[in-house]
């Protein structure tokens, strides 16, 4: 079974942000499999994606100034700079990070660590909405005559 879908997502404030209920919300499909990959890709050069602790929000605050240390805004050296101080450090952070997870699905469920969640890394100050593309494959449950529904 192949199935896709586009999730957009409310605009986030500048920072990392959980959103793995909301691709989980988008794909009731998910549930019917029994085996397989979720691939999720995000359509947009100044955010990220990328998969870590989803219980402690300091994990996510100390994302956000790391990469703001590493890759600091108004370099000298930057040339492309038209977009605003936050454009240039907002794709050299999102090609460090990456634009697309893909997840094993195991008993109709992500078969993720008890401590695993999904981020949006926005590194805009006003990225405005980001666009997922989700892409669920995989085998479904087989049910037979006598199986619940």
């Amino acid at each position: 079974m192949w199935h896709t879908c586009d999730l957009t997502l409310k605009p986030h404030p500048r920072g990392f942000h959980l959103i793995t209920r909301e691709v989980v919300a988008a794909l009731p499909e998910l549930s019917t499999l029994r085996v397989g990959l979720l691939h999720v890709f995000i359509r947009h050069t100044s955010a990220s994606l990328t998969l870590s602790e989803n219980a402690s929000p300091e994990v996510r605050r100390d994302f956000e100034r790391y990469f703001n240390h590493a890759v600091p805004e108004r370099w000298r050296e930057y040339e492309h700079t038209l977009e605003g101080d936050d454009d240039m450090p907002a794709h050299i952070k999102a090609a460090l990070l990456g634009p697309s997870l893909t997840l094993p699905i195991l008993g109709g469920r992500l078969h993720l660590g008890t401590w695993q969640g999904i981020y949006l890394c926005e590194h805009r100050d006003r990225g405005g909405a980001r666009t997922l593309t989700l892409t669920l494959q995989g085998e479904q449950e087989v049910r037979t005559a006598s199986s619940p529904k």
